[in-house]
């Protein structure tokens, strides 16, 4: 009875009191321990019995130093006079160090206190008391207790497995009771802390580099403050083993170099002796970091780095290190990369695709493993092997936590990757992820399994392009089902080969496509909604996919292949811009579904020999509903829009007449109204016709649905120039008109403006110059009288129907005449005549 188990490592003096839950498989720090049974406090043995079964007397605490060996104390007790206080009243917590704590100070310190035992080694002693009585349950972690010395603080930690500290120094027997107080035998002896973190910072010269570090990211400021913090702090010389220009980088980017000083903080305290075997802890910085030990050094994520330990200060410990921590956050992608990645990694910097990674810039890697890159992988071309890789590299930073199905991810190649998601794997495209996802400073790592291949084709595209599909394609087309394979959507189906077809005849296959219903029913048991590929099926269960046939295929991935329905599926993951085909040599038939004709009972046993196919006399397939086919209706928008409008311009260039042709055509059909006005002011009118021949100008408009018809002539030749000067006399208005033929060569100028429908056309002429009596005589005279005409209509020549003057002088006189002629007359009676056609 009353006895306790302890733990000793081998080969040492080191003694841990534990309970089951802390006996790490017979270890401790990674070095063997053995097991001791010792008399717990209080109690003692007995000659000749088992256990302990005595109770030990109980002494004051100067007696019980002695009781619990801690001959040193005692005597240093005695020397400093604190004898007499801790025999007398009171109650007291005795914090004495063993014998060999004090054969580890110091010999200078040690020297020092022996040597003023009044006043350093009284202080020292009382350092290590507090003025009432503690047992362990007592003490709380992260509780700080005042000192009999100075009012000095005393910080405790209590642990989870049960190890108490005070000022980092291990209580190692404890609760050995005293009438005036209580004894806690501790591992080393403790010294006072007045300086918090900060401080230790700004006066050891071997931390500048980190205490620059820590300035720049704004974190001084908390280090100065009260708290429980663990700092693993980096020496000068663990700065200089950086990569050339990598602290420089950072340092002008204040949440990088905030994320690397507060990777090496925890917001606890970790003394070394709590530390038993390697626990992972929560950084600052918001990551993990594993604390270990491997013997009396500590290690940190495995590698021993701990220069120094339990450096105590009133606001946490100081662990110096002989390494930088660099989290993943203060890295860049290609940092963030190891050495299952080390091949993507190497390609990405040959193939100068590195440069489009720069500091500031935002991507993702998905990186595959160095297994994905094979013999037949690496002989590509280079120029293929860089469109491989671009399509392992996003556009943008996309974490984990940021990513869900049916979500698009552009590469540098400007793919679009599709994004799936299952119960237990995340996949892109046909490749899945394993664990290990990173995320940097402004850019995130996937690993994946197996290299990206993006899909090029639709189902249908890839099934033609295949060749061994041929039958299985025939009988979509029957079944009108085609469009499934074409149309978008996700889909998965197991395509069966024209082998799974091998024991069929031609009238086999006219009878299967004879039932329409029945062949449906078979189709489309082979396909499933949603993509599924290997990578995303949990393996080595059965997973259940609903067909739109309606009954489940049973799939099972087992070591890297699938099974479906108990058949082989020799080929898998052919991604499709529409879904994904695993190819099967079996047509796959619902085991549940019975066939209620006989001739096609014979038939499916001929193609389905894995499964015992139901006969239900009478039984009829239902009828599947077609919803799953999109439908493209196309519908079209007629916009009306003003007809163009088309101008021409025709020069014909000769000797000795040179010809210019503007046709402008345009679209609105007009009506057109011919007027005749004759335009005069004075009351009596006087013409004077003068001067043979008469020359004149005349400008014709033929409007009409659909063409109007402007002809403008001006007529010039060689060798005489006729000017003819017609005076309408009278007050107050003279109105010439005048003719000029004149000049070399002959320019014939023809303007022609067609529009619209086919119409009647109207003749509007103005002819200023004289004024006609009724008979259309010239009127002359003193007396002065007006003579108002009605409209009427003028047949004039069609010229529509003129399409070139050039080389015929004779047509351009013979018409002029005409025209003259008619002006002469007044034109009211002259009869009509057509131009030559």
């Amino acid at each position: 009875p009353n006895v306790c188990a302890l733990q000793q490592v081998l080969g040492t003096k080191k003694k841990y009191f534990s309970t089951c839950r802390n006996w790490y498989k017979g270890s401790i720090c990674g070095k063997k321990a053995i097991v001791l049974y010792e008399c717990c406090p209080g109690y003692m043995k007995l000659e000749g019995m088992r256990g302990c079964p005595a109770v030990a007397p109980i002494d004051h605490v100067y007696g019980t130093l002695g009781l619990v060996k801690a001959t040193t104390t005692q005597q240093y007790s005695d020397m400093s006079k604190l004898r007499e206080e801790i025999e007398g009243k009171g109650s007291f917590t005795m914090f004495a160090p063993n014998n060999e704590a004090w054969d580890q100070l110091d010999t200078t310190i040690r020297s020092a206190l022996v040597s003023n035992v009044n006043i350093e080694l009284y202080n020292a002693l009382h350092f290590h008391m507090v003025n009432r009585r503690l047992l362990t349950k007592d003490l709380k972690n992260d509780m700080t207790l005042t000192s009999m010395y100075g009012d000095l603080g005393l910080y405790i930690n209590h642990y989870s497995n049960g190890v108490v500290t005070v000022n980092c120094a291990r209580i190692i027997h404890g609760n050995q009771v005293a009438t005036n107080g209580v004894v806690h035998v501790i591992d080393r002896v403790i010294t006072s802390v007045g300086n918090t973190i900060k401080d230790i910072l700004d006066v050891q010269e071997e931390l500048s580099s980190f205490n620059a570090a820590a300035l720049a990211s704004g974190m001084m400021d908390k280090l100065d403050q009260p708290g429980h913090y663990t700092l693993f702090a980096p020496t000068n010389e663990a700065f200089d083993r950086l990569s050339p220009g990598y602290l420089e980088r950072i340092m002008g980017d204040k949440a990088v170099i905030a994320a690397l000083v507060n990777y090496h903080m925890l917001n606890s305290v970790q003394c070394s002796e709590a530390i038993m075997a390697g626990s992972v802890y929560e950084t600052a910085e918001g990551s993990t970091i594993e604390i270990g030990c491997d013997g009396d050094s500590l290690t940190v994520n495995g590698i021993k780095m701990v220069l120094k330990k339990d450096i105590v200060t009133t606001n946490g410990v100081i662990h110096l290190i002989d390494r930088v921590l660099i989290p993943d956050s203060a890295k860049e992608g290609m940092e963030l990369m190891g050495d299952s990645q080390s091949t993507f990694s190497d390609m990405v910097s040959e193939l100068d695709l590195a440069a489009a990674m720069g500091p500031k810039t935002e991507y993702t890697l998905l990186a595959p493993l160095n297994t994905a890159f094979t013999n037949e992988v690496m002989s590509k071309d280079q120029s293929l092997l860089r469109l491989i890789l671009e399509n392992h590299i996003l556009k943008l930073k996309v974490t984990l936590n940021e990513l869900y199905s049916g979500q698009l991810l552009e590469t540098l190649a400007g793919k679009l990757l599709r994004v799936f998601i299952y119960r237990t794997a995340v996949c892109i495209e046909n490749a899945c992820m394993v664990r290990g996802s990173k995320e940097g400073s402004h850019s995130a790592l996937h690993v994946m399994k197996s290299l990206i291949k993006p899909a090029e084709k639709t189902i249908y595209e890839l099934l033609i392009a295949d060749g061994r599909f041929k039958i299985f394609l025939s009988l979509m087309e029957t079944a009108h089902l085609t469009d499934l394979l074409k149309q978008e959507g996700s889909y998965t189906i197991f395509a069966p080969t024209d082998d799974a077809f091998d024991g069929l005849s031609e009238e086999d296959i006219a009878l299967l496509k004879s039932d329409l219903n029945a062949l449906r029913i078979i189709l489309l048991y082979h396909f499933s909604n949603g993509i599924f590929i290997n990578g995303g099926l949990e393996g080595g269960v059965t997973n259940l996919l609903k067909t739109l046939q309606g009954n489940n295929l049973q799939v099972m991935s087992v070591n890297n292949s699938i099974h479906v329905n108990s058949v082989d599926v020799p080929d898998s993951d052919l991604m499709a811009t529409n879904g994904v085909i695993h190819v099967v040599k079996n047509v796959l038939y619902p085991g549940d579904l019975p066939v209620g004709r006989q001739d096609l009972l014979v038939l499916l046993k001929k193609l389905i020999k894995y499964i015992q196919i139901k006969f239900v006399s009478g039984f009829s397939y239902a009828e599947i509903p077609l919803t799953f086919l999109k439908r493209t209706i196309t519908t079209t928008h007629y916009i009306e829009t003003a007809p163009d409008v088309t101008k021409v311009t025709r020069v014909i260039e000769g000797t000795p007449t040179l010809t210019k042709v503007t046709r402008v055509i345009e679209g609105e059909p007009t009506i057109t109204k011919v007027t005749r006005v004759i335009e005069t002011e004075p009351i009596v009118t006087k013409v004077v016709v003068e001067g043979e021949p008469v020359i004149t100008k005349v400008t014709r408009v033929i409007e009409g649905e659909p063409s109007v018809t402007k002809v403008t002539r001006v007529i010039e030749g060689e060798p005489s120039v006729t000017k003819v000067t017609r005076v309408i006399e009278g007050e107050p208005s003279v109105t010439k008109v005048t003719r000029v033929i004149e000049g070399e060569p002959s320019v014939t100028k023809v303007t022609r403006v067609i529009e619209g429908e086919p119409t009647i056309t109207k003749l509007t002429r103005v002819i200023e110059g004289g004024n006609l009596d009724a008979d259309g005589k010239t009127i002359t005279g003193g007396a002065r009288y007006t003579t108002v005409n009605e409209p009427y209509i003028i047949e004039g020549p069609d010229f529509s129907k003129i399409t070139t003057i050039h080389g015929n002088p004779n047509l351009i006189d013979e018409e002029s005449e005409r025209i003259t002629k008619i002006i002469q007359e007044g034109g009211r009676f002259a009869a009509a005549r057509k131009a030559p056609g």
